[in-house]
């Protein structure tokens, strides 16, 4: 699906986390504000700052220790009105997209709204 930009977003990481499968993860605190992004939790990867990451993304051993269940990058998207992105996956209020020029990133979905791709 492409999405089309409505409002400005910039992100506030610069320093995203970045896992691969398996990696142990120190879960902290759920955020919680007034966007109603649910179930994405505060983070820590050994060597990074924290990050938050959704919580499809994160496992449990048998001992309670958590893990990354696949490859994630919380890298945002610094993106402004009118621009195209074709949207990779949704997860809890964000598209994970990838802009005409650049890399990949999330975006929240109050952000973008669907765009209809014309018939050639």
């Amino acid at each position: 699906m492409d999405y089309i930009v409505t409002a400005a977003h910039r992100s506030e990481f610069p320093h995203p986390i970045t896992l691969r499968r398996g990696q142990a993860l120190v879960v902290g605190e759920r955020y919680e504000g007034p966007e109603g992004w649910e179930d994405w939790f505060l983070c820590q990867a050994e060597g990074q700052q924290p990050g938050f990451v959704p919580a499809p993304v994160i496992g449990r051993d048998a001992q309670g220790g958590a893990f990354a269940t696949e490859d994630y990058c919380a890298r945002e998207l610094d993106v402004d009105p009118g621009q195209v992105l074709r949207e990779v996956r949704t997860l809890n209020g964000w598209a994970w997209c990838v802009p005409e020029a650049g890399e990949p990133g999330w975006v929240p979905l109050e952000k973008v709204r669907a765009q209809k791709k014309s018939r050639a």
